[in-house]
């Protein structure tokens, strides 16, 4: 399925400027702008993404509501930061399991950001409890572990990332054959796109195919922290 390109360059120059006027005055006199060009196209985008999600998977969502649902907030949470900007200069899209709200969860990830654009997978600083799941299921069976790892849709669109313990976590081998990928603290993949792509009539498409091709990564995830894919 293929619409009209939803993001534009308008897009990406709004966000450069809010990088460069991260000041309330300047957000209030140019939100029509926000609106127009940010907030109102990824809503569209993620009401039509539901087509391609469904495909991968029934029990991941795309959630067109305002508040809520699938787009990140512009707002920043500033209560805990020395950095009192009060915006993102850049614009998220999750799509979460539907038991997301009840458990830490997988979730696929589009990151819109002046020169950095990426789809990403995976479940971030999960909770140990999660995280202990997934090492478990690694360890019990490792041969599935490692065709994901070996998938070749995976491998060529995706990026392993995030943060790892220096040392095997507690209660595992550390001699175990997959000890760097036990000591992981982040189960996150990510692939490298453009603002061309972006701003792309098919991008809606390309975009589906980006996470289609971690269906291996993302079931293996989702069955093992007793989820339904």
């Amino acid at each position: 399925m293929t619409v009209d390109a939803q993001i534009s360059p308008e897009l990406f120059q709004f966000l450069s400027e809010l990088r460069e006027n991260n000041n309330r005055e300047w957000f209030l006199a140019n939100k029509r702008r926000y609106e127009s060009y940010v907030r109102q196209p990824l809503l569209r985008f993620i009401a039509d993404f539901g087509v391609h999600l469904s495909k991968i998977s029934q029990h991941y969502l795309a959630d067109p509501r305002p508040l809520g649902g699938s787009l990140f907030r512009i707002y920043r949470d500033v209560r805990f930061s020395k950095d009192k900007s009060p915006y993102k200069t850049s614009a998220g899209i999750h799509f979460r399991h539907e038991r997301a709200k009840d458990v830490h969860t997988p979730g696929f990830y589009l990151h819109l950001e002046p020169g950095n654009v990426s789809g990403g997978v995976g479940i971030w600083h999960p909770d140990t409890s999660t995280l202990t799941k997934i090492r478990d299921t690694i360890v019990d069976d490792p041969s599935s572990w490692k065709r994901v790892l070996s998938d070749n849709d995976f491998k060529s669109t995706f990026r392993l990332k995030g943060d790892s313990l220096k040392r095997a976590p507690t209660g595992f081998d550390p001699d175990h054959q997959l000890i760097e990928d036990l000591k992981r603290k982040d189960f996150i993949a990510s692939a490298a796109l453009s603002e061309e792509d972006a701003c792309k009539p098919d991008f809606i498409d390309q975009f589906g195919k980006v996470c289609s091709d971690a269906t291996s990564f993302m079931r293996f995830l989702t069955s093992a922290i007793g989820l339904p894919w």
